[in-house]
């Protein structure tokens, strides 16, 4: 839009821009900018527009832009153009992900391209590489602890090596997903030691204070992240003689966004990595970014205008690039990191569904869907350009925070159902098969969270060391289940390295002293290529989660009502043990599929007069696409075995 005083600065600033920038050919630079400048000037005035340096700050954060524009290559030029045609292209039901550290599916990044051809075998078609930047030796929080955001782990490869990933990735129509930790670098980068030296520059990058006075404000109304093994959120520095904000670890110094020297250094970054041929850029701990006084110093307000203007800033120069929002908070604020929009995301294109993550066990412990359908119906729905990642399992622990009113209308008290889930998912319960262990567990507060495999959770460790060929099958079963309902109910679904081919706990984190304090290791693991070579022989555990999971990724993607246009209806069976959603084709609503899922030990019916009200003949057919089989009804019922899951289109 055009408003004058924008308008005015931005000439002024063209007229600034150094001679090397102004002498590009920078039209599509210029038709952004102009379409994207007054969002991109509200929101820094809103945020720095106090500072005396305000003008000056906002020519370096155009120069900025435009240098990240004048280096990107004319093949991702391309790229940006075609996705800005096509600007649905990420909602398309032919997404499939993965996460995974390098040197957990492969040796390094070279011989991670040598293994590409495994996410074509698989279908996968994204690809989410943990965090490959360098960090200090035994203080790297699995990568999250950055102490260069321009350079590899040199144990992994180099930035060529990552370019060469990202051709590969290309040419095989496979997105690369890397992380850019915001929040906090480590306390051995450059700016942390420039800082420890004395300079009053980088001091002000970060949190820091000369006694306790203000860190105890803080420490009012601040959480702890990690309360068994990191309390409180500040640091003594010894060297420094100040204390340091550190939210997470004590090696890990928060930034200060309300310094826009910090935001332009961010955003310079992110668009190096654009520039390197990364398709989506996940954004760790954004719920961090803004510390005020008085608050919990999560999901400020001005965090999520600190994203809305990384995301204008990026349409500017690379517009095919998305974000992740790593965001783990209640629901209610979660959907707010979509940007508060009518229809498109203004902040991130894409979120971690957390929630659907944590109702997916508690089904599988509960053998019943009360709370799911409590805590989906209570999902706030997402905007229409923006999508979900639904995951069953990730490299961090799993946290019960469900909404307590949900817990309740369940049936269900907050803690004792909290208490439940931790005893049955750490094995604690004598009829739970489940191998988890529990991970920072808050005397204070009661809560605790799990860690463990997939396929140790789901009972298939357990399985194995009894060599009881039911519980196998129920384990697998279980496995296959989840996995249905992450590739139908709506949005990208995201596998964890390993899962694919049931990878139990890997125990051996215990023997290494520098992860050997931090239990999310166990899930962690290193895949074992001779063994997933039993993928390709016909009665091994490999072979059925494999070729299973396989089967139903290809089948979603020839699946148009798969596709995420908000297109779910969710319905009431009257059976607490199934879960039933039927997905639609937003542009043909007569092309639908009824999803139903049986979390329960024992078979279960569908009565299909339930659902008539939906449109569902009483008498008609219906095909399994899962199996390709009809599906025969007794009395107007199905009857689903135990975790069976249906796929059903009306014939």
């Amino acid at each position: 839009m055009y408003e004058q005083v924008s308008h005015s600065l931005l000439n002024a600033i063209l007229d600034d821009l150094k001679p090397e920038i102004s002498r590009q050919e920078l039209r599509h630079f210029y038709t952004r900018l102009g379409a994207n400048f007054y969002a991109i000037y509200s929101l820094f005035f809103t945020l720095y527009g106090h500072r005396e340096d305000f003008k000056p700050q906002m020519l370096r954060l155009v120069e900025t832009m435009a240098k990240g524009y004048i280096k990107r290559s004319a093949e991702l030029e391309r790229i940006d153009i075609q996705r800005e045609l096509d600007h649905n292209w990420f909602l398309s039901q032919k997404w499939v992900g993965i996460a995974l550290y390098t040197n957990g599916f492969a040796e390094n990044l070279a011989d991670l391209i040598d293994k590409t051809p495994f996410f074509q075998e698989l279908g996968i078609n994204m690809v989410h590489i943990m965090p490959i930047l360098m960090c200090p030796a035994g203080k790297s929080d699995g990568g999250y602890a950055v102490n260069d955001f321009r350079q590899i782990d040199d144990r992994l490869g180099d930035l060529n090596d990552l370019r060469q990933v990202a051709e590969e990735f290309r040419k095989r129509d496979i997105l690369l997903v890397l992380d850019i930790v915001l929040n906090h670098t480590s306390d051995e980068h450059e700016w942390a030691q420039k800082a420890v030296m004395g300079e009053r520059r980088y001091q002000d990058y970060y949190f820091m204070f000369d006694n306790r006075e203000i860190p105890d404000m803080f420490e009012q109304t601040m959480p702890e992240i990690f309360p068994e093994s990191e309390p409180g959120n500040f640091t003594w520095n010894a060297e420094l003689q100040k204390w340091v904000m550190t939210v997470f670890h004590d090696f890990q110094w928060d930034l200060n966004y309300s310094n826009p020297y910090v935001f332009i250094e961010m955003l310079d970054i992110i668009l190096f990595w654009a520039n390197q041929g990364v398709d989506v850029l996940r954004l760790d701990a954004v719920a961090f970014l803004w510390k005020k006084i008085g608050t919990a110093c999560q999901n400020e307000r001005n965090a999520h205008l600190i994203l809305q203007l990384l995301k204008a800033c990026c349409q500017v120069t690379a517009p095919g690039v998305l974000f992740i929002a790593e965001a783990i908070v209640a629901p209610v604020e979660l959907v707010k990191y979509f940007g508060e929009d009518a229809i498109i995301a203004k902040e991130c294109e894409i979120a971690y569904n957390a929630t659907l993550m944590a109702l997916l066990w508690d089904g599988m412990a509960t053998k019943n869907a009360k709370l799911f359908y409590q805590g989906v119906k209570n999902l706030p729905a997402k905007l229409e350009r923006a999508t979900w990642l639904n995951y069953v399992r990730c490299h961090d622990d799993i946290g019960f925070g469900f909404d307590d009113n949900d817990i309740r209308a369940a049936g269900y008290e907050p803690y004792p159902h909290r208490k439940f889930l931790v005893d049955y998912f750490s094995g604690r319960l004598y009829d739970s098969p489940a191998r988890g262990m529990v991970f920072m567990n808050n005397e204070k507060t009661g809560d605790a969270r799990i860690c463990g495999s997939l396929a140790s959770l789901a009972g298939l460790e357990a399985a194995s060391e009894s060599g009881d060929p039911d519980l196998t099958t129920a384990a697998i079963n279980g496995i296959l289940l989840l996995h249905s309902l992450i590739l139908s109910f709506g949005g990208i679904p995201l596998l964890y390295n390993g899962d694919a081919f049931g990878v139990a706990n890997d125990y051996s984190y215990r023997d290494d002293t520098s992860k050997s304090n931090d239990n999310r290791w166990i899930n962690r693991p290193k895949i074992n290529w001779e063994r997933a070579e039993l993928r390709h022989k016909q009665g091994t555990v490999e072979y059925a989660i494999f070729n299973a999971i396989k089967k139903m990724i290809a089948i979603r993607k020839e699946t148009s009502a798969f596709a995420d246009f908000n297109s779910r209806e969710l319905l009431d069976v009257n059976n607490e043990h199934l879960l039933c959603f039927i997905r639609f084709n937003h542009q043909r609503p007569s092309e639908r599929v009824i999803v139903i899922a049986n979390f329960d030990a024992k078979p279960q019916h569908l009565d299909l007069e339930v659902i008539s009200g939906k449109g569902i003949n009483l008498y008609g057919q219906f095909n399994d696409l899962y199996t390709g089989r009809n599906i025969a009804q007794y009395d107007r019922q199905i009857v689903l075995q135990a975790y069976q899951f249906y796929w059903l289109t009306e014939i």
